[in-house]
């Protein structure tokens, strides 16, 4: 194993101290206060945006994580340095969960305005949001899905650094195109070129249609955030790495 470069082993050793307070020592409190949670749940913060790329829901969790980090994060650090890495992983991690938060508004609010046209007023709906109960008559005009969708958006916090793993990817596969990368349950090499896209596809289908692909409790569109702002940042780095406005 070479050489952690300093970003990336900080990086490794802060998520692991996060991990250990909440999770070894069952803190609940510091968890509920580092989650990412829905804008209009009253546990919404918006330092939480940067601390929840530090919470992690599990051993395995964080074991994938750290270990993209280092395995992908390593080679990016050697090529852009210290500022550069920690200002694309931080760029990266803030992008997915801006972006996963949009996501949520967007169908929450698609719930709640139908939820208004049937007539319930915001007490009523708030309610069903505190309770998880409501009147069957709903669901003549909504699924049990869609309600179901809107109580766990309301209470659901985001937790990881997947989101910024997934930018780091990205960028790596831009700079080694055809580096080899295989998954645990299909351990056939395949170029990073086409296998990052792939992974990525998988997350966007497993996100709109509901179906997820790699189990229950991800943050699809968290991942795709990260991606997309990962691909920005390196793309215009690429672009522009000979000229006067790189970063050196």
């Amino acid at each position: 194993m070479g050489r952690i470069p300093d970003a990336v082993k900080h990086l490794i050793i802060l998520n692991v101290i996060f991990f250990a307070a909440t999770y070894f020592m069952q803190n609940a409190e510091l968890q509920t206060m580092f989650s990412l949670y829905f804008p209009k749940n009253p546990n919404f913060g918006f330092w939480q945006f940067l601390t929840h790329m530090f919470m992690h829901g599990g051993f395995m969790h964080i074991l994938f994580n750290m270990y993209g980090l280092y395995a992908f994060g390593t080679p990016l650090e050697q090529i852009w340095g210290r500022d550069k890495f920690l200002f694309f992983y931080f760029s990266a991690g803030l992008g997915a969960g801006a972006i996963y938060t949009l996501v949520n508004y967007y169908q929450f609010n698609s719930v709640y305005d139908q939820l208004i046209s049937l007539g319930l007023s915001g007490g009523e709906i708030q309610q069903i949001l505190d309770t998880g109960s409501y009147n069957s008559g709903i669901l003549a005009t909504l699924t049990e899905a869609d309600l179901n969708d809107f109580f766990a958006i309301y209470h659901t916090p985001a937790v990881g650094a997947s989101g910024a793993i997934y930018g780091i990817l990205v960028a790596f596969g831009m700079l080694f195109p055809n580096a080899k990368l295989a998954l645990i349950f299909f351990p056939v090499p395949i170029a990073a070129k086409y296998f990052i896209p792939a992974l990525i596809a998988m997350d966007l289908f497993s996100g709109l249609t509901g179906f997820s692909l790699f189990g229950g409790g991800v943050a699809h569109f968290a991942h795709i955030g990260g991606a997309l702002i990962g691909f920005l940042i390196a793309w215009y780095w690429k672009k522009n790495q000979f000229n006067n406005k790189r970063w050196n």
